[in-house]
């Protein structure tokens, strides 16, 4: 089962059509006087079959398939000067790439920019980027509603420039990558799930909407503990626009990230186990001077039980509740020292890069 905070979910890195229609003639027909119970559906069906082919010729050209010694993944072009965005499992160790555009099927070296494993998101460099590059358009994140119609553009298992359909499922959603097979492990908060179809190989491909804007990229999708890690169909997850662009902005200007926008008490913790050898609680064994839990009054030794209204009972799940926040809220955190209960209220700060 899927837990509605932190989802558990797989990505695989090796491996994580148009016709056109014709709206016109179909207003037309109605317009003439045909009957609404016939003529409707068909106009309003090619209609959306026309959107979809659109935005299909609008943003398809700017994803790529991304390949390295390990796999392959897709990615997203983002300036004309060669730089792509995709995500750091799909980079992986490698720092050289074969890139292929949508309407090539030659492979174009590529090297490593910067990654930041930390949000699953690396950049890439055309080595000598061709002419008529056509960089992605990003859209605004907050603008982003459940419903929302959205394709999801990428090379899954290796079928490259492939285009599945789905809605906007929910927003907000915080998700805990697992580690290895090339994933970081990332906890990312604000993610968008989406029903349209993401499969291995979509891993850094793009989600976008009708308006031709990317609003996530495709990141993951969530198995089922309970079928052995079969993938659960129709739940998929998009690191949103707003996190791509202050992180890829960063990584082109400054090779790392310097403002990772992600929230943090300013500690470092481990899981605390009770007498039973059970995870209850997240214990801070060093505190950053002048930082938002050094301000607070938190200690080394403490135990967090709770952020807020989300109880911890692992570090894991301390960092979980975190990524759901931004810098700058103020939350109650409810601790143990000496045996007793407490309570602070804590200003998060931003969490530090190396």
């Amino acid at each position: 089962m899927l837990a509605p905070g932190a989802v558990a979910a797989l990505t695989a890195l090796a491996l994580a059509g148009c016709s056109s229609g014709s709206s016109e003639s179909s207003s037309s027909s109605v317009a003439a006087g045909a009957s609404s119970s016939s003529s409707s559906p068909t106009a309003s069906g090619n209609q959306l079959q026309d959107a979809y082919q659109k935005v299909i010729a609008d943003v398809l050209p700017s994803v790529v398939q991304i390949t390295t010694a390990n796999g392959l993944g897709s990615g997203i072009v983002y300036d004309n000067k060669g730089d792509i965005v995709t995500n750091a499992h799909v980079v992986g160790t490698a720092t050289t790439f074969g890139v292929t555009l949508a309407n090539s099927t030659k492979a174009l070296d590529a090297t490593l920019v910067a990654s930041y494993p930390e949000s699953d998101l690396a950049v890439i460099r055309l080595t000598s980027p061709p002419n008529g590059l056509r960089p992605a358009a990003f859209g605004d994140s907050a603008k982003v509603e459940l419903g929302q119609i959205t394709l999801a553009m990428g090379s899954p298992l290796g079928l490259s420039s492939s285009v599945t359909q789905g809605i906007v499922s929910a927003t907000g959603r915080t998700v805990s990558e697992p580690q290895g097979g090339g994933s970081p492990g990332a906890t990312i908060g604000n993610m968008v799930q989406t029903s349209a179809a993401i499969n291995p190989g979509n891993s850094g491909g793009a989600l976008v909407n009708l308006d031709s804007r990317v609003i996530g990229i495709n990141t993951l999708a969530a198995t089922e503990p309970e079928t052995n890690g079969a993938a659960a169909p129709g739940i998929g997850f998009a690191i949103p626009a707003s996190t791509i662009t202050s992180i890829t902005d960063q990584l082109i200007k400054d090779g790392k990230v310097t403002n990772s926008g992600r929230a943090a008490l300013g500690i470092t913790a481990r899981t605390y186990f009770d007498q039973n050898f059970r995870p209850a609680g997240a214990t801070i064994v060093a505190v950053a001077g002048g930082g938002p839990a050094d301000s607070a009054g938190l200690q080394v030794g403490d135990v967090i039980t709770r952020i807020g209204d989300t109880p911890v009972d692992s570090l894991n799940s301390l960092t979980t509740a975190l990524a759901s926040l931004t810098p700058g809220t103020k939350v109650t955190v409810t601790y143990t020292r000496d045996g007793q209960s407490r309570t602070a209220d804590v200003t998060l700060g931003t969490l530090q890069t190396p």
